[in-house]
């Protein structure tokens, strides 16, 4: 039998979702559908029912469109000063540690349950309850946690256990889940079979958005009526670059992510040879430099895109995926790393992204209520002569620009499959240090100023990408599972 195509996800069952999908005559957008909500159990504070992202979508023979269903900051028709302060919580990768806020005035305005509607509506193919099924299976039978969960969950144990309700939801025997515990979720089971049945108007305008926003106000957040029954799906073109005989599409601003990514690879389709790392650190920091507040701010003017390049050029999962048929797909979700904020009967575990520190570089509460938050997000599909050839994104906080950006220099430049693209040692730049995974060329470097801070192994601060490609010759289909974060790869 000839193959359907491959799906690439942060969790085996979620990958085997996508590739059932096919198998059973969907397209690339209807496997990415059924992985997304399966994704909402097998990662369950990653992404959800109360989170956000972006879809990036290229159909065979026509345009590719951006589906922007990220996060709003909320705060219509509510009282400034009801809103209570932040909670911090401090995240241990090892080797390196992270400050996130969480708490009732972190959330923002969800977009998952709109963009699905319309990813579902506008490009799918079967119906939403027959590619929501293995979702809510899993929810009410329970998902085994495998060994990269476990670690997130440890991990992230301030978050699961913040308030009653999350305890409730996640916790086990009075623990975070471990190695080998079977979590059970049937409030996800209800919500995504409601989502499924009905449409995203419950959880905007009816009966799911009123619990949600009564919950978190009552807690001090400025969740309103009036920001849910506002909320859209945004369909834009994404951006475009050429890239050393492919052209890259990525996520456009107001997304700040794509944008990045982007201006980093026109840089170095300037450099002569194959980028070596002291290449990928210098544009890392040069796209680091552009990311002032006045660019933020500027993300949401009309005409912003072309000015910026021509002027200068003169917890987070995805999944990716390719079909026979020439479709490609890339989603990118976030809930942040959930604010703890759990709204009992609904299926939702409310987002943290008004407290996402990397996203509100001028301040807390700075953006105006109604505005997307400028995420690092980027889906992305490379063409070559105009047919898909690599389908990657990445999870990662502000360290998806740079874990994105490798797996395509290692895919195009170095020549490398999609998992030994993924698989190879990752540095991000930062304020100054390069942070690095063992095998990264230090001594050269070293030799150029910089200040290193090594990894003592792999690590999933470096990012989640998943990634599939079909060889430009040979048509077949392959993929990579990011190792970092429990990553799978399923052919159909």
């Amino acid at each position: 039998m000839a193959e359907r195509g491959v799906v690439a996800a942060g969790h085996p069952l979620t990958a085997r979702a996508g590739a059932d999908a096919l198998r059973a005559g969907g397209n690339a957008v209807d496997a990415a559908l059924a992985a997304l909500m399966t994704s909402f159990m097998t990662e369950p504070l990653l992404t959800g029912l109360g989170a956000g992202g972006y879809m990036l979508v290229a159909p065979p023979g026509g345009e590719p469109v951006l589906l922007d269903f990220m996060v709003e900051a909320s705060g219509h028709g509510a009282v400034a000063d009801s809103r209570l302060p932040l909670d911090a919580v401090v995240i241990d990768f090892g080797d390196a540690v992270q400050v996130f806020h969480i708490g009732a005035s972190s959330v923002g305005v969800y977009g998952v349950p709109a963009g699905i509607a319309s990813a579902a509506a506008r490009f799918g193919t079967m119906p939403l309850s027959e590619l929501a099924a293995p979702a809510i299976a899993h929810a009410r039978r329970g998902v085994e946690v495998n060994r990269e969960q476990a670690i997130l969950w440890e991990m992230l144990r301030p978050i699961a256990v913040a308030t009653p309700e999350s305890r409730a939801r996640y916790c086990v025997d009075g623990q975070v889940p471990r190695f080998g515990d079977v979590v059970r979720d049937p409030d996800l089971a209800d919500g995504i079979a409601r989502l499924a049945a009905d449409g995203a108007a419950p959880f905007y305008t009816g009966d799911i958005g009123a619990a949600v926003s009564e919950w978190v106000i009552a807690r001090g957040g400025t969740l309103t009526r009036e920001d849910l029954a506002g909320y859209e799906t945004i369909a834009r073109e994404p951006v475009r670059v050429r890239y050393h005989g492919r052209e890259v599409l990525t996520n456009p601003p107001p997304s700040a992510g794509g944008l990045l990514i982007a201006y980093a690879l026109a840089v170095l389709e300037r450099t002569p040879g194959k980028p070596t790392s002291a290449d990928l650190v210098a544009v890392m920091e040069a796209a680091q430099a552009e990311r002032t507040p006045a660019f933020l701010d500027h993300l949401h003017e009309p005409g912003f895109l072309p000015e910026f390049m021509s002027s200068r050029l003169g917890s987070t999962t995805h999944v990716s995926v390719l079909d026979a048929d020439g479709w490609a797909c890339a989603v990118t979700t976030t809930n942040g790393e959930g604010s703890g904020i759990v709204v009992p009967g609904t299926g939702v575990h409310a987002n943290n992204m008004m407290g996402e520190e990397d996203l509100s570089p001028a301040g807390w509460f700075t953006h105006p209520p109604g505005r997307r938050l400028p995420s690092m997000m980027a889906p992305t599909i490379v063409l070559d002569n105009g047919a898909p050839e690599l389908v990657v994104g990445s999870a990662g906080s502000n360290r998806i620009r740079s874990a994105i950006l490798q797996v395509i220099v290692n895919a195009i430049d170095h020549g490398m499959e999609a998992q030994a693209a993924v698989d190879a040692p990752r540095l991000h730049f930062e304020d100054g240090v390069v942070y690095a995974e063992p095998g990264i060329d230090g001594a050269s470097l070293e030799a150029a100023g910089r200040s290193l801070a090594w990894f003592r192994e792999p690590n999933l601060f470096f990012g989640g990408c998943q990634a599939v490609e079909r060889h430009h010759e040979t048509r077949a289909f392959s993929g990579g599972g990011d190792p970092r974060r429990g990553g799978a790869v399923v052919r159909a």
